[in-house]
């Protein structure tokens, strides 16, 4: 039997491979930033807290610097900042991992294998879903900011377990965001892709420090 040429299955077929393409090409990036961020950590082992909140600042930089980047076609430029944010938020957090590393490793290795894990389930689901769920980054945007805000007052009020109540509602909202990130790839076209690669990065960034304080019991 003849099979006669459907083109809205071969669009589809186009549209897929486009789709995972994309896919492999932001999870690629992933991986890389987070081997700079990985350099970063080992490189800034000494620094002080001062360097640290100069490198943080240079992070956001690097942050706006790419999506403008990536908004006016300059791909290089964009790719190199997002490698750059890899590297600067490494050695901001460094002395931090580092402490962890000569007093409780095993915190370390608990934090990255959960990461991993968690990453994995929440972005399957992003990606896996039909549903557009663009309408969550407000709801995403304003949670975040009440996070912050908790852990500021939690800086200066005794509250008892914050740091317990501030990992998980940070796991919840980043667990949400990695969903969101993964929806997003799902329906971007080239373009997005170093923007939505550092949505990710920033996703797992946050997920490993928030677990690292879990399993850490909350240690400064």
């Amino acid at each position: 039997m003849s099979h006669a040429y459907d083109p809205a299955l071969g669009g589809s077929a186009v549209t897929r491979d486009r789709t995972h393409a994309l896919l492999g090409q932001v999870m690629g990036l992933v991986a890389v930033t987070v081997g700079f961020a990985a350099l970063g950590a080992y490189l800034g082992r000494d620094l002080s807290g001062g360097a640290g909140l100069v490198v943080f600042i240079g992070a956001f930089a690097c942050i706006f610097g790419l999506n403008r980047a990536a908004g006016t076609g300059r791909e290089q430029l964009a790719v190199g900042l997002l490698f750059g944010l890899g590297l600067l938020l490494g050695l901001a957090v460094a002395p931090v991992i580092a402490d962890y590393a000569n007093s409780d490793p095993s915190a370390l290795w608990q934090s990255a294998g959960a990461t991993a894990a968690f990453v994995a389930a929440c972005g399957a689901y992003g990606y896996a879903t039909r549903r557009d769920l663009s309408s969550w980054a407000r709801t995403l945007f304003w949670a975040l900011l009440a996070l912050i805000a908790f852990g500021i007052v939690a800086i200066f009020v005794s509250i008892p377990n914050s740091h317990i109540i501030y990992a998980v509602a940070g796991l919840g909202i980043f667990g949400a965001f990695t969903i969101f990130d993964f929806n997003r790839l799902r329906r971007a076209s080239d373009a997005g892709a170093v923007p939505i690669a550092a949505g990710i990065f920033l996703d797992v960034f946050n997920i490993f420090l928030l677990l690292l304080n879990l399993f850490g019991g909350g240690r400064d």
